[in-house]
């Protein structure tokens, strides 16, 4: 055995690897949440050395989502869109989205619209490559700790989007919410939609919970979980003969599965700053009930 090591030291490592990789959740949520973050680094340098020809454009919004979309791929997340009428407009809008992960990225990336721009904290823009792509790609930056310089980004953004026909993307939450429900939502976006006189599109992501959870680090279909919904269903007799490998198969796939739901667009036409606090919670209100019911379609196997 000793002889073995010595002489096969990176195989020894690699099996450990493959070992640890399958037995401890906490470390394969490690594995990935790394392999997810180098991914987004190194795409930022095909973003960059591609956006030289426009300097920072919109459209390189685009090259940014080609090359993250083979990420849900790899981690084998099946994204479904319900609602995508909503999105085919071709004038400028407010996208406001919950935000739970920093798998948002990923998701988001499968309904991004053309000359759409997330407006992000400003200490993104210092993350290396990624930032300097997200620069390049016509991320709108704001210090959440200078209010004052914040409205100004967003009263220039107000002013630009008929002009530079732009959409933009906010999460009003303001931060991750890991919480399984919404924050309160801040009124910055629905400041900039009615100052703009532009329509809201709300869209909503399902909870990730089937999948993944931060806290309890887990980044896969836990198949102790698996186990109990496959043999505990009304059709176990059936599978226990090893006649229904479709379905088990879509039982598995159920678990990796996220939903966006794309809301009807809320006019803001006519509205004016003392319609701002109604038409957040409005909104928040149709977002939440979104919500409750798309994870529901995602996470009820679970419980």
């Amino acid at each position: 055995m000793e002889l073995f090591l010595l002489h096969y030291p990176f195989t020894c490592l690699l099996i450990a690897f493959l070992v640890l990789y399958q037995v401890k959740p906490a470390f394969r949520f490690f594995c990935k949440m790394t392999f997810y973050k180098l991914w987004l680094f190194t795409i930022s340098i095909g973003v960059m050395i591609l956006s030289i020809p426009r300097g920072r454009n919109a459209e390189n919004m685009m090259i940014l989502r080609t090359l993250a979309l083979p990420l849900k791929y790899i981690f084998g997340i099946q994204i479904v869109v319900k609602g995508k009428e909503n999105l085919r407009t071709k004038k400028p809008f407010v996208l406001v989205l919950n935000h739970q992960t920093s798998l948002d990225i990923l998701v988001v990336m499968e309904i991004l619209p053309r000359r759409c721009v997330p407006i992000a904290k400003k200490e993104i823009l210092y993350m290396g490559t990624f930032g300097l792509a997200c620069w390049l790609s016509g991320v709108i930056f704001i210090d959440r700790k200078r209010r004052e310089e914040s409205i100004g980004t967003l009263t220039e953004v107000a002013h630009s989007l008929h002009k530079d026909n732009l959409r933009v993307l906010i999460f009003p939450e303001g931060t991750r919410n890991h919480g399984g429900s919404m924050l309160p939502f801040k009124r910055g976006a629905f400041q900039l939609a009615v100052k703009a006189q532009v329509p809201i599109i709300p869209v909503v992501l399902s909870s990730y919970n089937s999948f993944y959870n931060r806290k309890e680090k887990r980044f896969t279909p836990e198949m102790g979980h698996f186990r109990h919904h496959f043999f505990f269903s009304p059709w176990i007799s059936h599978c226990l003969s090893n006649t229904c490998p479709r379905e088990l198969g879509e039982a598995a796939e159920s678990w990796r599965k996220m939903i966006i739901q794309i809301l009807p667009e809320v006019e803001t036409l006519g509205l004016g700053p003392d319609n701002v606090p109604k038409l957040t919670e409005q909104v928040r209100d149709s977002m939440l009930s979104a919500y409750q019911g798309i994870s529901g379609m995602t996470n009820g196997a679970s419980h």
